[in-house]
């Protein structure tokens, strides 16, 4: 059975009841294991992969990017949809807003970043000029107009390690170089997406304003309790998209044909 669609829950989004007759499997893959649930929506098959694993058990320094991207490709997924929870640096990019994001910048230090480590796979340089799927953004925005939600078209995200939040020194540079999000997961997982021929798109929702621009200190039960929320506009917003989503449809994130064997 193929599963060409897959939803990948953040911070606050970890319920497989989202989809019908959601069962649990543990995929093996060359980078170790990965959980996925396997369900229906909408008479489609899809997988759903808690990014933090069961309870946010996984801070995001350590979560197993590889092997959760290698599970999902293994399973014939095409699409792939993934949540994030974000600090914002831009005062247009409110709380409860979300952002189809459509760059990103790398902070991170210890991450093992992709695919191709030499040896039989070679050395690839793979192309991020549109390092999130243009047409899984543009549904997002047809999604957000149809359920009356904020979604802004575009936004940079940073990246940070984690998982302790950023210093306001940190913002002030990240705000200098253009970041208008802040988060510790999304890299290197959408690398890993472009690697292998994924087409991969980040719906964020901004849960506060970052360290120094917010007029209390950040807690992360500010952010679990935000998300709390808004946790039905994103699954809303999220199975929306899923459900307008064709396995079959061209689109240039499908590759050249370098993505690794796995």
């Amino acid at each position: 059975m193929s599963f060409a669609t897959a939803f990948i829950g953040g911070t606050g989004v970890y319920d497989p009841d989202i989809l019908d007759d959601a069962r649990l499997e543990t995929v093996d893959t060359p980078y170790g294991e990965a959980v996925v649930n396997l369900g229906r929506f909408n008479g489609r098959n899809v997988v759903f992969l808690a990014r933090h694993g069961a309870g946010h058990s996984v801070p995001p320094h350590r979560v197993n990017y590889r092997a959760n991207m290698a599970a999902l490709k293994k399973l014939g997924v095409q699409s792939v949809l993934a949540t994030a929870a974000v600090g914002s640096l831009n005062p247009s990019m409110q709380p409860g807003d979300f952002v189809a994001v459509d760059q990103f910048i790398d902070l991170t230090k210890s991450r093992p970043q992709t695919y191709f480590e030499g040896g039989d796979e070679g050395v690839v340089h793979t192309d991020m000029t549109d390092p999130y799927c243009p047409r899984i953004r543009e549904l997002l925005g047809r999604a957000g107009g149809s359920l009356k939600l904020v979604v802004h078209a575009g936004g940079t995200y940073v990246c940070t390690e984690g998982p302790r939040f950023e210093t306001p020194a940190e913002v002030r540079m990240i705000q200098h170089v253009g970041g208008d999000l802040v988060g510790m997961t999304g890299v290197p997982e959408v690398v890993l997406a472009r690697e292998l021929d994924l087409c991969y798109s980040t719906v964020a929702m901004v849960t506060n304003f970052a360290a120094g621009i917010s007029p209390t200190r950040l807690s992360h039960q500010e952010v679990l309790d935000v998300m709390a929320q808004n946790a039905g506009n994103i699954q809303r917003l999220a199975m929306q998209v899923i459900d307008w989503l064709g396995a079959d449809r061209a689109c240039p994130c499908r590759g050249d044909g370098t993505a690794p064997r796995l």
